[in-house]
């Protein structure tokens, strides 16, 4: 875990503070497995915990999101259509949808007629929700709902750069990491910018435009604790398309 490294692209990599902590909880909950049927007499991975460098930087890695600029906004719409994935980044920030939300977004739940998307993930208010596509976005949606039909693809948003089978074309979280950090470096966006930051400049920019609180918390998939909203207040499709369309 401590010198592990590889090489990309000439580039030495070393494990960051994050993946060795996740390499710590697989041994913990393989040798768990192992332990129970027999396999080993002892969980060796658990006789250690990680070292207090390794906790405090891993702390200090998780910063907040932060939005995106207008000039930012703008370089990547200059281009949009010249470099890969950055639609997709666009996406995000005119939905909300969470990077692995992105790429489980089905055809199936993608309405081109009534410019809807059925999608979510992670918690209950997350899952199978209706979020409207903005208009300024649709061209984007229509070009990759085209794009995956031809593909043969189940999924709105797909990898063809990367494509040795129809499964390795499936957008992760990792895959939409690593693209999305080469296309801040290339076009000079601030580099502390992550991937889910498409997500935090939904909520800044719709709360800028006076979106409906509890239309931005249906439509990012956060939980609503007023009882009266949550429980007593049915909103039609077309207020939440009403509120989205107030984004700029």
């Amino acid at each position: 875990m401590d010198e592990g490294r590889t090489v990309i692209k000439g580039e030495e990599r070393r494990p960051t503070a994050g993946v060795k902590a996740r390499i710590k909880s697989m041994f913990n909950l393989m040798l768990d497995y192992a332990l129970e049927y027999e396999i080993v007499d002892k969980n060796y991975s658990r006789t250690f915990n990680l070292s207090d460098d390794i906790i405090q930087e891993k702390e200090q890695a998780r910063r907040g999101h932060i939005p995106f600029r207008d000039e930012e906004i703008q370089a990547l719409w200059d281009n949009v259509d010249t470099k890969a994935y950055v639609d997709v980044v666009l996406i995000q920030c005119y939905s909300g949808w969470r990077p692995q939300e992105l790429g489980l977004l089905r055809l199936e739940n993608i309405n081109l007629e009534d410019w809807t998307a059925i999608g979510g993930m992670k918690t209950a208010a997350g899952t199978d929700r209706v979020v409207p596509i903005h208009s300024k976005i649709r061209p984007l949606i229509k070009k990759r709902y085209q794009e995956a039909e031809a593909l043969g693809s189940e999924y709105l948003i797909n990898c063809t750069d990367a494509r040795t089978h129809l499964n390795s074309v499936v957008l992760t979280y990792d895959k939409y990491q690593a693209r999305f950090a080469k296309i801040r470096d290339e076009l000079n966006l601030n580099p502390q910018h992550r991937a889910h930051d498409g997500r935090m400049h939904f909520v800044t920019t719709a709360k800028k435009y006076g979106v409906d609180e509890y239309a931005i918390k249906y439509m990012v998939g956060h939980t609503i604790g007023d009882i009266t909203e949550k429980v007593y207040t049915q909103r039609e499709l077309e207020w939440f398309k009403t509120e989205m369309e107030k984004i700029k």
